[in-house]
């Protein structure tokens, strides 16, 4: 196999039959060794964080296509630390988008003459521009159908799946007595028919989630969830 991304957390290995192989890392996004899963940076290194989003990962992927969810998710190996999936298109150089039901992280900083600190969001869905130069930017629908990332409709759709994952999840960590803060998402296309996928992972590194008003960090929810 072939290494062709060195990433933050996990790095991108093409294989043979024309899939992908992500490698899960213990790196944690954050900075001065605090996380922050809506950081752009590597903030502190956790032993264990990278098979713990795994495994994470491969619960909600496993809870999404029982509800036929279309993802790129094949099947995972939590000694090896990896997880098999089909080769995906991103939209523009990548696109992140964050369902929010509480007001906090970057949410809060931008909009805190609006809203107190943990208002209910009621789902506020935000789309934006993988560039962690310009601190991933937040663009419109407007602006993503006019730099030409996206259509109209697919935007739809995406928003649609983005709705319907996160619910699914929170009502999921609801059942645990977790709650769910906010889950950042990317999306993709996939396939011969360029079907739009959930593509990335769905772990403790893109999610803020909460049981009885304290932060649980990524190895702390694998082990509440799991």
């Amino acid at each position: 196999m072939q290494l062709v991304y060195e990433g933050k957390t996990k790095n991108v290995y093409c294989l043979d039959d024309g899939n992908y192989l992500l490698k899960f890392k213990d790196d944690l996004t954050g900075s001065d060794g605090v996380f922050d899963p809506g950081a752009n940076t590597v903030g502190l290194q956790l032993e264990g964080a990278g098979k713990a989003g795994l495994r994470l990962s491969q619960y909600f992927f496993d809870l999404l296509h029982r509800h036929s969810i279309p993802t790129h998710y094949l099947e995972a190996s939590i000694a090896d630390a990896t997880m098999k999936v089909k080769p995906a298109s991103p939209f523009g150089n990548g696109l992140e988008v964050i369902c929010r039901y509480r007001a906090w992280g970057s949410f809060l900083r931008r909009y805190r003459l609006y809203v107190k600190e943990g208002q209910p969001l009621e789902g506020f869905i935000e789309f934006t521009l993988k560039d962690d130069a310009a601190g991933d930017p937040p663009i419109t629908k407007d602006g993503l159908v006019m730099l030409g990332i996206l259509s109209g409709d697919e935007y739809e759709t995406i928003k649609a799946h983005t709705r319907r994952i996160a619910d699914l999840i929170k009502e999921d960590l609801a059942q645990k007595q977790l709650e769910l803060y906010d889950l950042k998402l990317e999306f993709g296309r996939v396939g011969s028919n360029r079907e739009i996928a959930l593509i990335d992972e769905i772990s403790g590194g893109n999610m803020r989630v909460y049981h009885n008003g304290r932060f649980l960090d990524p190895l702390e929810l694998a082990q509440k969830v799991l």
